[in-house]
């Protein structure tokens, strides 16, 4: 069986299409520090895998358990569009 592409997919930073899901695997790539000013450093590494340069937007998503925020997730900007039904609406209605 082929695989249907959605023309809102994603592409990763190589141009190839992104295959990322909420049930697809996951990695820690970093433990992060927050500095007085509230500010976070993405490491180099992740930067350069992730295609994230000078200039790139990122949009902060957040998920609520419970009236607090218990998961944060950055997905750039111009991929958000795209993703959102895709990737964000299964989490939405998980538990319905």
């Amino acid at each position: 069986m082929t695989k249907k592409r959605a023309s809102n997919e994603a592409r990763s930073p190589d141009g190839s299409m992104c295959e990322c899901n909420p049930c697809s695997a996951y990695n820690v790539e970093a433990i992060l520090n927050i500095d007085e000013r509230g500010q976070m450093v993405l490491p180099k590494e992740v930067r350069e895998k992730a295609g994230i340069k000078t200039g790139t937007k990122l949009a902060l998503i957040s998920w609520e358990k419970e009236g607090s925020i218990c998961c944060l997730a950055l997905i750039k900007a111009e991929d958000l569009s795209g993703m959102v039904k895709e990737v964000l609406e299964p989490l939405i209605h998980k538990g319905d």
